[in-house]
């Protein structure tokens, strides 16, 4: 299906003549990233560290705010909002302020794409926390369970398919926080600077060669954290294939 996809797509160009500014041909972007391929991976690990950063930072911050939320609903109820009203605002306003903030190094740039990580963490795992069924909450009480033993034996357990499908989601948003970022200022080897400065330079196969380094570490990423969830929810019974 790839090799057809990307079959058509030269043949279309080729048969429209489309211009390289509006798309490139499939075989001039795979001979770019054939030729610039030390500098293109070596901008694409130094992006991936700094979404990674940021994707641990700010999963581990809405893990905690859920947790809080959910423990203290009335104090939850009150903080939400503003999460919320935070989330609305375009993640491309916050980048230059971060800039400004962490200046120009690593640091802004995992600011960025924990933002980015940190809410769909956090409603997830509230929804995962707070879903429990009621049933269960019961037989734990009746056992005279305290709250932590709810939350580590009941809730918690609860909440992981919702995190993981959380996780799953930040993997790619970190990627795309993290070159939204350097598009703001930074090293000259990172893929957000390659690819604007390859764009501006009418160097499209470049730019778009930069992207496909993009899109094969955000792929890489969400199959790292989809095996991560292979190997910690094989216990679970969301797990289990039902065979017949």
């Amino acid at each position: 299906m790839l090799v057809a996809a990307l079959a058509l797509w030269e043949g279309a160009i080729a048969a429209f003549h489309v211009q390289q500014f509006l798309l490139p041909k499939p075989s001039a972007i795979a001979r770019d990233l054939y030729d610039n391929w030390s500098t293109l991976s070596s901008a694409g690990w130094y992006t991936f560290k700094e979404a990674l950063g940021g994707f641990v930072a700010g999963s581990l911050i809405g893990i905690l705010f859920a947790a809080f939320v959910a423990r203290f609903r009335a104090v939850g109820a009150a903080l939400m909002p503003f999460a919320i009203a935070a989330n609305a605002v375009p993640i491309i306003a916050f980048a230059p302020i971060l800039n400004a903030w962490f200046w120009i190094g690593k640091e802004s740039k995992m600011a960025v794409a924990a933002i980015l990580c940190f809410f769909p963490v956090l409603i997830n795992m509230v929804r995962g926390l707070t879903s429990v069924p009621p049933a269960s909450i019961e037989l734990m009480r009746s056992y005279a369970a305290s709250e932590l033993t709810v939350f580590r034996r009941v809730r918690l357990p609860n909440s992981l398919p919702y995190l993981f499908s959380a996780l799953k989601v930040a993997s790619v948003l970190a990627m795309i926080g993290a070159i939204v970022g350097e598009y703001f200022g930074g090293s000259q080897q990172q893929l957000g600077i390659i690819i604007k400065n390859s764009a501006s330079l009418f160097m499209f196969e470049t730019a778009w060669a930069a992207i496909v380094v993009a899109c094969l570490l955000g792929i890489g990423f969400y199959l790292a954290v989809s095996l991560a969830e292979h190997v910690f929810m094989s216990w679970h019974p969301s797990s289990r294939r039902v065979t017949g």
